[in-house]
Formats: C-alpha cells, sequence, structure tokens
C-alpha cells in the first residue's frame, strides 16, 4: 500500500504568539519531528498546507525533505476541510493518505506503520484507521483513497468528523499512546507537553 500525508499547518498560530511549526522540540523544530517520523514510516507523498504568511515558511520548508510538497491554502480561514482538502489534490497516486496536524509535538513511525498495516491486513473492510487513547480518538487518520471524492466534495460546515461517523462500520481503532490525543495551542500547552516529552511519558 502506497501512503501519503497531508500535514495541516495552515493556522494563525494566535494564542502561541508564533509560528509553531518552528518551536524547538526533541532537539528538532516541531515540523521536523513530523516529516521525519512520516519519512521513516515509508510515507511516499508528503504535502504540507499552509495558509497564514505562507511566503515566511516556504523556504525554510524547502530545505527539510526532497518529498515535501508544499501547498497554499487560500481559504485558510474556512478550517481543516478546506486545508486537507488542499493537500489531497497534491496526491498523485496513493493508496491511503494520513491527515496529520502540524502542531502535534510527538511523532513515532512505528504508529503509523501499524496503522497501515492494519489497514493492509483487513482486507479492503477498513476504511479509516484511527488511533485510540482510554477510548479517546485522536490524530493522526488513515483515509483509504476511496473516500477521497467524499472528502473533497465536503462543504461548510460538514467536517471530517462527520465522514469519520458514516462510516463508523468500516472504521478500526489501534490502541496508541496518549500523544495521539495532544497537540499544541498555547504556550502553556508547549511547556507541559514538552515536561512530558522529557520525562519519557511519551513512548509507546
Amino acid at each position: 500500500m502506497i501512503t501519503g500525508a497531508v500535514v495541516l499547518a495552515a493556522g494563525k498560530s494566535e494564542r502561541m504568539g508564533q509560528n509553531k511549526l518552528f518551536l524547538p522540540f526533541n532537539g528538532k523544530a516541531l515540523i521536523d519531528n513530523v516529516l521525519y517520523a512520516a519519512a521513516a514510516a515509508d510515507v511516499a507523498e508528503q504535502v504540507i498546507v499552509l495558509g497564514h504568511k505562507p511566503e515566511v515558511v516556504i523556504e525554510a520548508l524547502k530545505l527539510r525533505q526532497r518529498t515535501l510538497k508544499i501547498a497554499v491554502n487560500e481559504n485558510y480561514e474556512q478550517g481543516m476541510v478546506s486545508s486537507f482538502q488542499r493537500g489531497l489534490h497534491e496526491l498523485a497516486y496513493v493508496d491511503a493518505a494520513f491527515l496529520v496536524l502540524g502542531d502535534e509535538p510527538i511523532f513515532d513511525p512505528n504508529l503509523l506503520k501499524a496503522m497501515v498495516q492494519l489497514m493492509e491486513k483487513s482486507q479492503g473492510k477498513a476504511l479509516i484507521v484511527s488511533p485510540i487513547h482510554r477510548g479517546k480518538k485522536g490524530h493522526p487518520l488513515l483515509f483509504q483513497r476511496q473516500l477521497f471524492t467524499e472528502i473533497l466534495n465536503l462543504k461548510s460546515p460538514q467536517t471530517i468528523r462527520d465522514v469519520v461517523h458514516r462510516h463508523a462500520d468500516r472504521l478500526l481503532t489501534i490502541e496508541a499512546p496518549q500523544w495521539t490525543t495532544m497537540d499544541i495551542d498555547t504556550p502553556q500547552d508547549y511547556a507541559r507537553i514538552s515536561s512530558f516529552a522529557k520525562a519519557g511519558s511519551w513512548v509507546p
């Protein structure tokens, strides 16, 4: 199965007060943790979707991964759906795609590989694979290409969650660590999650 990843990084980072992508985390910029993990998980195509002031980060991102594509969502203020749709348009040949939050601070390639294996072993039954921690679903989500058209046709106020609910009978979950339910929105989040990671609490 050939996989891609759409990394959502179009927001303004207003509550953080600075662009979150380049915050230091585990010895790397936050975005590097995501990109390197996806590459280590053999994700064939990576697309990072920018929105707010994209020119500020484009040059830096071009140095990251040769397989990284950069897309700009002019309608980023419409929310996550529009950015995921923009990224899916850039995935040329994949069988399934991860929806990845650009501010997901910890990323383990072993989980991504396990999600792909679970989808493959389902022999077509699973259209969606989601990590789950103590009953709470998290990110990234993995979608079969069969759902791309449905996602691309979503109109406001429809959400990705609506797609997940419509196909609940073909959703598989995989037990995952707490980091799959975390993201960074504020300086307080950043401090808390940095301490969490330094303590080794994120290890699967």
